[in-house]
């Protein structure tokens, strides 16, 4: 499969996003008790976002080539959209207006030395680049103690996506929140779909993660959608115990899809302790090929 159908990735997202709201919900009259349809009507969101029900028709079959930004922020507002649905809905639109026929296949992301050594730099925190596909591009020292459990997998370069759906019983000893997650890994690749649907590689990785995981296939039907934002993350780590960690994900700007994820923990909380402890044990263990050399090699 070269690239992912975009019109059915259109069809299935919006008619989701009807299916989940009522009437109340919309402020609209529900005429009778038995309604066939779960949530809207497709006449119901033509009303609310102001255009002609066979053009809404037409939107919701996978045609949105036409639809003005206008009648996209329209069309959002009476589906309620969240902030990553409303951008996943306009990167959808602009993907249908873009000429057709994939792309060619992409050379592997190699991350430049210079990086390597802000990573190095960081000494009292994890630190690693990664892209959209959730692949670990380079770490530090502390971060390659830290995600070791993902690091166990051979396969490089490694991936969270892969170590959360395909070795399940290990990340949910890793991920105290293991159920929240998946469910914003799934939502985070399905809104890079909508970004660029012919990322041979994230279509190799979604297939592979759909063939050998029903978790994901149920997560992956769901049509949610999850921008990359800095937060919250609870790890059991094998060695060092539980440690709740602030996360910072940032963008960058030098390197296109690239983002660089911190992990901190406040002073004098047990986190810190456990984050110092951490430390401490990495130091004493061989330091691996870099993400890289183990890709290329």
């Amino acid at each position: 499969m070269a690239t992912m159908d975009l019109r059915t990735e259109i069809r299935e997202f919006l008619s989701s996003r009807r299916a989940r709201i009522t009437p109340e919900r919309a402020g609209l009259p529900a005429y009778g008790g038995n309604r066939r349809v779960k949530g809207l009507r497709r006449e119901e969101v033509a009303l609310l976002a102001g255009v002609s029900v066979d053009y809404y028709v037409r939107m919701e079959r996978g045609s949105l080539a036409g639809a003005s930004d206008g009648v996209l922020d329209a069309l959002a507002s009476a589906l309620q959209l969240d902030e990553a649905e409303h951008d996943h809905l306009f990167h959808l639109a602009r993907r249908s207006r873009a000429p057709s026929g994939p792309r060619g296949h992409r050379p592997a992301v190699t991350v430049r030395s210079t990086l390597q050594q802000v990573l190095d730099a960081i000494s009292g925190a994890p630190a690693w680049i990664g892209n959209a596909r959730y692949d670990v591009l380079a770490m530090n020292q502390l971060a390659r103690a830290l995600y070791s459990p993902v690091l166990a997998d051979p396969r490089r370069p490694a991936n969270t996506a892969r170590f959360i759906y395909l070795n399940p019983e290990a990340a949910r000893d890793f991920f105290v929140d293991y159920d929240h997650v998946a469910g914003d890994v799934a939502a985070k690749l399905r809104m890079e779909a909508g970004r660029d649907p012919h990322d041979e590689e994230l279509i190799v990785l979604v297939g592979e993660l759909s063939t050998c995981s029903e978790l994901f296939r149920q997560r992956w039907a769901s049509q949610d959608v999850r921008l990359h934002r800095s937060g919250r993350k609870r790890v059991r780590h094998p060695v060092v115990g539980q440690l709740d960690l602030d996360v910072e994900s940032l963008e960058l700007p030098a390197e296109p899809g690239l983002h660089l994820n911190v992990y901190t923990a406040p002073t004098g909380t047990p986190a810190a302790d456990n984050l110092a402890l951490l430390a401490s044990w990495a130091a004493t263990q061989q330091t691996p090929a870099t993400e890289n050399e183990a890709h290329n090699g």
